[in-house]
């Protein structure tokens, strides 16, 4: 019989861990859920081979959450049509604008059929999100399965907005610093080096912020590609160093303290974690197991961390809104509109609000931030290409003096 790590909530709502042996996943499940008790998660417990990598995540491969999007309303559409779950998965299995995701809910069709419950069909396949998982159990239990997914198309849909205006504004920004770097390059590699093969049939007396520079040249010409193989090394040394989970919340420390962009990752976090939660507890999940789901969508161990310490309190009878503010991570105003969910009984439409109040304000500082940010890339490669060009032809100009 295989092992498995079991996590499950008894009848008075306490989370519980343990070691179990069963047959198949499929068995433990129903065993403890005959017993009452509500599942969380069933995992393999791994052996001496899952120490061997000090503590790196696994890569998990990743889902076309667009498609995902376009899988999601089409399954929809046929469940509201009357069609059974079954024979919807059966039809949209080989038609699926994405390949990749076909075996997924092949497996999952396969899965259905054999008895396994939908939501822990999702869940075996180890590639759509925790969030997605939840709902479609949220779904099962409250018999209505159409609409709690409509609620988690509606999140997709706002969080992959949310994302592009992200990323769209990241955009003039990175490629206007590429630029600068490849004009950098190639002043200091190939137009330096060519100038200080003149002085030097020249034989001039050149002045010390010459010699400076061709100095730099000459050698960034000569070890350019060793440098750019360091370079490459050292990304894919950082690429594996940030895989394990204390790498990751070392980095998320970094970019709590970087000036404005630390206070924009924060609030673009509350506001994910705001959406996600927001969008479980109208779905009908517990407020801990929807802390708890919530907190491994973000992906980022300070905040899961955080989470993990306000779930426990949340258990121990403390109010959402103090135990998120005893964690020192949300802002002062999150925290007061949290509070007045809660004693207004509208948490979920505060949350909500939460997050479509951040989503903007990411949005707003975002571009204050960037507009900020342009004109130093553009002062400072002025200055380079000034100092560049001063210190090349300053030798010019005291050759013609002399010749005068």
């Amino acid at each position: 019989m295989a092992e498995y790590v079991l996590k499950y909530a008894d009848t008075r709502g306490e989370i519980h861990q343990q070691v179990a042996h069963a047959g198949s996943e499929k068995e433990l499940r129903e065993r403890y859920t005959n017993q009452g008790f509500l599942i969380y998660s069933i995992k393999a417990k791994r052996g001496l081979s899952g120490d061997i990598s000090g503590g790196l995540i696994p890569r998990r491969k990743k889902l076309n959450l667009e498609k995902f999007l376009i899988f999601n309303q089409q399954f929809v559409t046929l469940i509201r049509a009357g069609l059974p779950i079954l024979k919807a998965l059966d039809l949209l299995a080989d038609r699926l604008t994405d390949p990749k995701l076909g075996p997924y809910i092949k497996a999952v069709r396969d899965e259905v059929r054999n008895g396994t419950l939908l939501s822990d069909a999702f869940r075996m396949q180890g590639i759509f999100p925790k969030i997605y998982v939840t709902t479609v159990m949220a779904g099962e239990k409250s018999g209505s399965l159409s609409e709690v997914l409509d609620r988690f198309i509606s999140y997709q849909k706002l969080s992959l907005a949310v994302k592009k205006k992200v990323m769209v504004s990241l955009m003039y920004p990175s490629v206007l610093i590429f630029l600068t770097i490849c004009l950098m390059v190639f002043l200091v590699t190939y137009v330096v080096p060519n100038f200080a093969e003149l002085y030097t049939s020249m034989q001039a007396q050149l002045p010390r912020v010459t010699l400076i520079l061709i100095a730099i040249g000459t050698t960034a010409r000569n070890y350019i590609l060793l440098f750019f193989a360091g370079l490459v090394g050292l990304i894919f040394l950082y690429r594996f160093w940030s895989r394990k989970e204390s790498a990751r919340a070392r980095i998320d420390g970094v970019k709590l303290r970087v000036p404005l962009l630390g206070d924009i990752w924060v609030k673009y976090q509350v506001a994910q974690f705001s959406r996600v939660l927001s969008t479980l507890l109208t779905g009908g999940i517990p407020l801990v197991q929807g802390l708890e789901t919530a907190a491994d969508s973000l992906g980022t161990p300070l905040l899961r961390k955080a989470l993990d310490k306000a779930s426990k309190m949340v258990r121990e009878g403390q109010a959402l809104s103090a135990s998120l503010k005893s964690t020192g991570i949300f802002p002062p105003l999150s925290i007061d509109m949290i509070e007045v969910g809660e004693s207004t009984g509208a948490l979920p439409v505060m949350l909500n609000s939460v997050a479509e109040f951040y989503e903007e304000d990411v949005n707003t500082r975002m571009a204050a931030t960037l507009s900020l940010i342009e004109p130093a890339i553009m002062i400072f490669m002025g200055c380079f290409v000034a100092f560049v060009l001063i210190a090349l032809y300053l030798p010019i100009f005291s050759l013609a003096d002399t010749i005068r």
